[in-house]
This record gives structure tokens, C-alpha cells and sequence, in this order.
């Protein structure tokens, strides 16, 4: 893989500080700039991919951007929040993925580096294997002793922070920050079922990496 460029499309402070430290997971250098800088930005260098974060943007916005990009060979990447995936149509050109603006920073990489560079998206770093358990990055596959796991996608997203950050116990209302994202208003014992409806489909012996720990939270071991 060889080193590539982004332009990251975002109206918030917060957007631009997740993107500072996703870059750093990738060999990307990738410009950060709020919607209206976007003529400018591509007219004054080339990108090999835009993220644009839809997020208090309009729909004659992103038309704007799609239109611009329909004759390059520059992919882009939308940043959706759950309540809008339903309205989300991705253009067939130029190439186009999406990701929720609650994914964890990893599926974040990952679906970048799927558009960065295609065919190469799926590397070692992208799998990680613990004993009969096995969880794809990149393509969002789980699996027991190589039999595929139907997880929903907050199930997997749960699960994949954890399995990324082995040894360290997390209060649920941490995980609902880091998983659900600071907006989710919900209560902790989110948590607690998605954790035993990942248990239970995982079955005892893989789920017995989730350990709980008594008046915090849980913690994944290896």
C-alpha cells in the first residue's frame, strides 16, 4: 500500500477530531475543511478519497459534491447517522460507501482503506483471532470456530470495540459513549442486553472472553 490523500468534509469540531486520530491508523494524509471549502479544496490538488460527514449538511450539498466527483475516479465516503441511513442513496458514480457516524474508530479505517485502495482492503491487521473467535474489520464478519455469526450491527459494533480493547474493563457508561455515541440518550442497561444477546449467539465458550466486572462493567481478555 502506498501513501495516499483524503479531504475530510465536516461541519463539527468533533468530526475533524476523529478524523486526527483515524488518519494516524492509516498511511493517509487527509485535509480537514467545512463543506463550503470543497470547490477550492479539489481544484487546488488531487484526493484519492473524499469523507464527507452529511451531518448539518444539505441535500443540494451533497448533490453538489456528487456531481463535482461523478466524472473522477475519486470514491467518497458518506458519514450517516443511524436516523438518516434510511433516506441515504449512494450515487452510482463516482464509487461510494458509507459509514454510522457511531461505528468505532477501527470499522472507520476500515471502510476507508476498503475505497483507499481496493483488492487490498483486507490485510492481516483487518482480522483479529482470539482462540475460536475471529473479527473481521474490514468486512464486518464474525466467526466461531469459522462458523459465520449474524450479529446486528450495534451487536457487532459493541463487540468489536471490546475485542480491540482487550484488558481493560469499561463502565457501560463509557461503552455507551464510545459504542452509541454521546448523543444516544438511552440507559446503561443498553448495554447489559446487547451483551447477552452477544453471549448467547457467540455460544459459552467464545463468550467467556466477556467477563463482567462486579460494580463497573465488563472487560474482554484474551
Amino acid at each position: 500500500m502506498h501513501h495516499k490523500t483524503a479531504l475530510f468534509l465536516s461541519q463539527t469540531a468533533d468530526g475533524h477530531e476523529r478524523m486526527r486520530r483515524i488518519s494516524s491508523m492509516l498511511d493517509v494524509s487527509v485535509l480537514l475543511a467545512g463543506i463550503a471549502r470543497f470547490d477550492q479544496a479539489v481544484l487546488e490538488r488531487e484526493f484519492d478519497l473524499v469523507v464527507l460527514d452529511i451531518n448539518g449538511v444539505s441535500s443540494s450539498q451533497v448533490e453538489h459534491v456528487e456531481t463535482i466527483l461523478a466524472d473522477s475516479s475519486t470514491p467518497i465516503l458518506f458519514v450517516v447517522t443511524e436516523s438518516l441511513m434510511s433516506d441515504l442513496h449512494l450515487p452510482m458514480r463516482p464509487v461510494s460507501d458509507f459509514v454510522n457516524s457511531q461505528a468505532v474508530d477501527v470499522e472507520f479505517a476500515a471502510r476507508m482503506r476498503h475505497l483507499l485502495w481496493p483488492g487490498e482492503e483486507t490485510g492481516d491487521e483487518d482480522v483479529i483471532k482470539i482462540a475460536e473467535l475471529s473479527v473481521n474489520l474490514a468486512t464486518y464478519q464474525v466467526r466461531v470456530d469459522d462458523k459465520p455469526i449474524d450479529l446486528t450491527y450495534m451487536e457487532y459494533s459493541l463487540l468489536a470495540f471490546m475485542v480491540t480493547h482487550p484488558g481493560r474493563a469499561y463502565t457501560r457508561e463509557a461503552l455507551l459513549r464510545r459504542v452509541w455515541g454521546f448523543e444516544y440518550c438511552g440507559g446503561s442497561r443498553t448495554v447489559d442486553v446487547h451483551v447477552r444477546r452477544i453471549r448467547a449467539k457467540l455460544g459459552a465458550q467464545a463468550s467467556s472472553h466477556i467477563e463482567t466486572v462486579r460494580g463497573v462493567g465488563y472487560l474482554f481478555k484474551l
